[in-house]
């Protein structure tokens, strides 16, 4: 059985190809802008894999090549950074999901499993769950969710041209995992962030919002959630989460810090002047985005998955504040612990301000 996967270097990529190493007969190929190199070491050490840029003019021929003979195609890429240049983003989030997609249906590949995400839903409760149901329009503040929805609208019609194709669609919450440490801590917070504090398992201060409540799960859980979708027969979207709900409150209570009462909107102007003052990489759409996403039920993915967290939420929190403050990551570029990589001190000091270049 041949996969090909896209984006396998990454965060989610890296966990997926754990996952499946062990499975028997089956074949990995991995796509990614920059492969890991010949000493990577495991798990990329077992794969075929191929450089392509999938925002590339080209992309949709060249993947076509590769996904000729394939059982299915999971497809992970995606670009969070650099903030500033919403261009580059498009280019790939979008653009390159529509060549995945084209390759897929061109190449006659009978099964498409798909990363989307929360942040694809529409602003929702967070005092209820909600099921796969609710509307996948995106938090209009947020160009990650609208991206996201976009891809899942480009699905939708797939679906609907190619009724043998079987896609499925996998929503998950936050990703966590300690490997992920330095590439969280370089897309999301910079190289200012003072992130050996957490060395200490403290968290001296935690935001307090009735808003800020959102959902997480460990990344080897949402690899094997990936398996199976692959190695099934599910289609479909399916939500991924653990419990508990990360509220303020509970965050410090666990990571002995306390809270401090913050409005929505100041919670989004202060990202929004970091942002433009290149102090951190994300701009206010994060923060919108956490203030809006919905809840989600998951037990749509336990009945037709057989799909259950082993890990709680916590716990993987507490795992990447670990790989935070360790710099922690692994031989693939994009969680690479190198010092110079953007995002990075010694990136700074090569003029790589927070949301500008490109990482990947």
């Amino acid at each position: 059985m041949r996969i090909v996967i896209v984006g396998a270097s990454g965060n989610a990529g890296t966990a997926l190809l754990r996952r499946l190493r062990d499975e028997p007969d089956v074949d990995l190929v991995g796509i990614a802008r920059r492969p890991p190199g010949p000493h990577a070491g495991p798990p990329y050490d077992a794969v075929e894999w191929r450089s392509l840029d999938i925002g590339a003019p080209d992309a949709a021929v060249r993947l076509r090549e590769i996904f000729t003979g394939a059982a299915a195609v999971v497809h992970l890429a995606w670009q969070i950074q650099p903030s500033h240049d919403q261009r580059v983003l498009h280019r790939t989030n979008v653009a390159g999901s529509s060549a995945v997609i084209d390759a897929v249906v061109r190449a006659g590949v009978p099964a498409l499993v798909y990363a989307s995400s929360v942040g694809a839903y529409a602003p929702g409760p967070k005092d209820r769950f909600v099921d796969e149901t609710w509307p996948t329009t995106g938090v209009a503040a947020s160009s990650y969710s609208r991206d996201k929805a976009a891809v899942e609208q480009m699905l939708q019609r797939a679906e609907s041209d190619h009724p043998t194709l079987r896609i499925v669609r996998l929503r998950p919450g936050l990703n966590f995992q300690r490997d992920a440490g330095t590439e969280i801590s370089r897309y999301f917070l910079g190289p200012l962030a003072p992130v050996q504090l957490l060395r200490y398992g403290r968290l001296p201060v935690v935001p307090r919002n009735d808003r800020l409540r959102l959902q997480a799960v460990h990344t080897d859980d949402v690899a094997d959630a990936y398996a199976r979708a692959v190695l099934g027969d599910a289609r479909g979207a399916f939500n991924l989460a653990a419990d508990p709900v990360l509220t303020p409150e509970l965050v410090a209570s666990r990571f002995h810090g306390r809270t401090v009462a913050v409005p929505a909107a100041a919670l989004a102007v202060l990202a929004d002047l970091t942002w433009r003052a290149r102090l951190q990489p994300v701009d206010r759409g994060w923060v919108e985005l956490a203030l809006n996403a919905p809840l989600m039920a998951c037990e749509h993915a336990t009945r037709e998955l057989g799909w259950r967290p082993r890990v709680d939420a916590v716990t993987a929190l507490r795992e990447l504040f670990d790989g935070m403050a360790g710099r922690d990551g692994t031989g693939s570029p994009p969680l690479s612990d190198t010092v110079m990589a953007p995002g990075r001190l010694g990136g700074l000091v090569r003029g790589r301000l927070p949301g500008q270049g490109n990482p990947y």
